[in-house]
């Protein structure tokens, strides 16, 4: 007799995650009944904008900051041209020299070419034979013209977890502000704005157990930049378009839940991948030894 084929099992969530059922369960109430428009100045309009500024909250406290930093957009990709395209379009007085990495998602790199097309000049930091960029190669990097460091938190594709703390520090000490894409550590790793001296920051709900389409860009206060999408003065001017409720209400559930999980859920992944590298390492496949 012939055996049913197991079904496979998942292991590509650095790619996407699947929806969590509690932050499935948070959002069809605002598909099916409290469908208002947040933008709207009657009582379904702000019953939505409620939904939406207790989410905003949920999203700072993950991260360690203001609500009032956070700007909703559709993923990383939108926030990361918003804040690259954007803040270098707000501040072309403070020079036209941008720092970024080599290992880069192409989202930053296809964002970085686009750039210099139009002047600007990009320095592409090399990386060693770890993934980790040398920290004394970026302070040599930086000049006077430079204005903003674009570098990733955590690797999509090998899980390189980059120095930032001490990335955020040679920025702050130099004047020059910091933009992190933080896809791959919110959710997975403590993230925490002001310890790491992040300036601009993003990631992406699908990363973490919440919807595709929905995506944030931490911006602090006094940092000044120009929208991609113009119109009805939403996210404080900076993104405009209708609200979508009911996913920023998951992403704020999938980071409420995060929040109140994360030491739990963190001892279940170190788990499974000790079972996984036990696995690999007894049946001799898929290993390299980096060197420390």
């Amino acid at each position: 007799m012939i055996s049913k084929p197991k079904s496979p099992e998942y292991l590509d969530s650095a790619s996407t995650t699947k929806v969590d059922d509690k932050v499935l369960k948070s959002m069809i109430p605002f598909f099916t009944e409290n469908y208002g428009n947040a933008s709207s100045n009657h009582d379904f309009g702000k019953l939505a904008k409620n939904a939406i500024e207790k989410a905003r909250t949920k999203v700072g406290e993950l991260i360690n900051c203001d609500e009032k930093e956070i700007i909703f957009t559709s993923g990383s990709t939108e926030s990361i041209n918003l804040a690259i395209k954007g803040y270098t379009e707000s501040n072309t007085e403070k020079g036209n020299h941008i720092i970024t990495v080599k290992t880069e998602h192409k989202a930053v790199l296809s964002t970085c070419e686009y750039l210099e097309t139009k002047g600007y000049e990009v320095t592409y930091l090399d990386v060693d034979e770890n993934g980790l960029i040398s920290l004394s190669e970026l302070r040599d990097a930086v000049y006077e013209n430079t204005l903003l460091i674009a570098i990733m938190y955590v690797n999509n594709e090998t899980g390189v977890i980059q120095p930032i703390n001490e990335i955020g520090k040679i920025a702050r000490e130099s004047g020059v502000t910091f933009f992190c894409d933080a896809t791959q550590a919110v959710g997975k790793i403590k993230v925490d704005v002001e310890e790491d001296s992040i300036d601009m920051l993003c990631f992406s709900g699908h990363k973490l157990n919440g919807p595709k389409g929905i995506g944030v860009l931490y911006k602090r206060g006094d940092i000044e930049i120009t929208p991609l999408i113009h119109g009805g003065g939403q996210e404080g001017g900076l993104r405009g378009g209708t609200y979508n409720t009911p996913l920023i209400v998951g992403l704020g559930k999938a980071c409420e839940l995060i929040n109140n999980e994360f030491e739990s859920n963190f001892s279940k992944l170190i788990e499974k991948r000790l079972e996984i590298e036990k696995y690999y390492e007894s049946n001799n496949i898929g290993i390299i030894n980096f060197k420390s």
